[in-house]
């Protein structure tokens, strides 16, 4: 069985890549020069491909890259290209909370491009994952590396949103368990075996990572003003307005409805100590970090 991975160079799309082996996995990437609205290449791609894993999503847009051309116009063009190309599968991975009509353009995007999976005709399987964090992910990463620049860190609102935490090995688990057809659902929702607040996930990954920064418990409106510069000002923002809302919102419980995995295939591993320590970016300053640390020595000036 060979497998077309759609932002297979992303987070999701190259674990899955690895777990999967370069015999088993075709990458599909504007990296690899393909872009995912352009059908031909995509058809060109898919070819000799039993199954696409169409993992590709942004969390901010920059330029040309919007949330309808990537997950709208993206998601249209694969499923078209898949027709072509004789694919019996697609197994999308969406977002837990992604839903119609809520205001934030990321859910309403990957929400429509849930549906336009559904009316595809094509047999498929539709992941709706809560926060998946691992090396190279949005959560862990960011956090460590705030925590390791600045000395205090920020909590959302006054009330303790929670989250159940998805390791990245037990997300490329379910993947290939529906890649591989043993996954019958057309729609699930995937969330971690652990919940705890979003205050008890920073300070471990903080801890974890050899600090112990101040915690300060800040509106949202000022999350979101946050958001907005570091989504201006830098090229990993720190925090992006669609990882505002889910902060907001907390990412417990799908919605609308989807029913868990089959017990065989949840998730397992803990929100541990070693699982953050696994997941810890490598220590060195990025061009981001020292962009936040001289903001910083700026303001104390």
């Amino acid at each position: 069985m060979r497998v077309a991975i759609t932002g297979g160079t992303g987070f999701v799309g190259r674990h899955l890549a690895e777990r999967l082996g370069a015999e088993q996995s075709v990458i599909v990437s504007r990296r690899t020069g393909v872009s995912l609205d352009d059908v031909d290449a995509l058809t060109a791609a898919f070819a000799g491909c039993d199954v696409v894993a169409h993992c590709a999503g942004i969390n901010r847009e920059i330029g040309d890259q919007t949330f309808q051309r990537v997950h709208v116009d993206g998601t249209r063009a694969v499923v078209e290209a898949a027709r072509r190309a004789g694919v019996q599968r697609i197994v999308m991975v969406s977002f837990l909370r992604a839903r119609p009509d809520c205001g934030s353009g990321y859910h309403e995007s990957k929400w429509e491009a849930e549906e336009i999976i559904r009316h595809s005709g094509i047999d498929h399987t539709i992941l709706k994952s809560g926060m998946i964090y691992g090396r190279g992910d949005h959560m862990v990463d960011h956090v460590a590396r705030a925590a390791r620049t600045l000395p205090f860190f920020w909590t959302v609102g006054f009330r303790e949103r929670r989250a159940r935490p998805v390791p990245v090995d037990d997300a490329v688990d379910i993947l290939v368990a529906a890649v591989e057809g043993r996954i019958a659902e057309p729609t699930i929702a995937v969330m971690g075996a652990d919940e705890v607040t979003l205050g008890e996930a920073l300070r471990r990954i903080a801890r974890v990572a050899g600090r112990n920064p101040v915690f300060l418990p800040v509106p949202l409106w000022i999350i979101r003003a946050l958001a907005q510069v570091t989504e201006w000002t830098m090229v990993t923002p720190l925090v992006a307005k669609a990882q505002a809302r889910m902060l907001a919102e907390g990412v417990t419980e799908p919605s609308p409805f989807a029913p868990e995995p089959p017990e065989q295939f949840r998730p397992r591993r803990p929100f541990s100590d070693d699982r953050v320590r696994e997941a810890l970016p490598d220590g060195r300053f990025t061009l981001d970090d020292l962009r936040i640390a001289r903001w910083w020595r700026a303001r104390r000036a």
